[in-house]
C-alpha cells in the first residue's frame, strides 16, 4: 500500500506536521506530535481505523485519498501475478492461494 498523508494534508494546504496535529484537533482526534510526524515521515505498519476515520474527517478525504494499492514486487522487484497451472497465458486471472495443510485431517472438532 501506498501512504498518501501528504498528498491528501497538501490539497488541504498543510505542509507540516503542527499543522496536521492542529487540523486533527479540530476534530477531536488529539494523537502526540510523535506520532502525527511518524504518520507524516513513514506509511505506518498497522493504523487503527477509528483513527483512519479521524484522519479522513479531518483532511476532508476518504480512505482511497490515503491508501493507493501497488502491486506486490517479488524478490526480483517485479509484480508477478500467480496462474493456475495449465492455464493459458494470456487473459487468465490471478488465482486465489490454497492453504496447504499438513498433518492428519480433523474430523471433530476440538474440545
Amino acid at each position: 500500500m501506498k501512504w498518501n498523508l501528504r498528498w491528501a494534508a497538501a490539497k488541504r494546504d498543510i505542509w507540516r506536521p503542527t499543522d496536521l496535529l492542529a487540523a486533527f484537533k479540530e476534530v477531536g482526534f488529539a494523537p502526540s506530535l510523535s506520532k502525527v510526524a511518524a504518520l507524516w515521515g513513514n506509511t505506518p505498519v498497522t493504523i487503527r481505523l477509528d483513527d483512519l476515520d479521524k484522519i479522513c474527517a479531518a483532511l476532508n478525504c476518504t480512505v482511497s485519498d490515503l491508501l493507493e494499492a501497488e502491486p506486490v514486487a517479488s524478490a526480483t522487484g517485479s509484480a508477478e501475478i500467480q496462474k493456475a497451472v495449465g492455464a493459458p497465458e494470456t487473459g487468465s486471472a490471478p488465482v486465489r492461494p490454497i492453504a496447504r495443510r499438513s498433518g492428519p485431517r480433523r474430523l471433530q472438532p476440538p474440545n
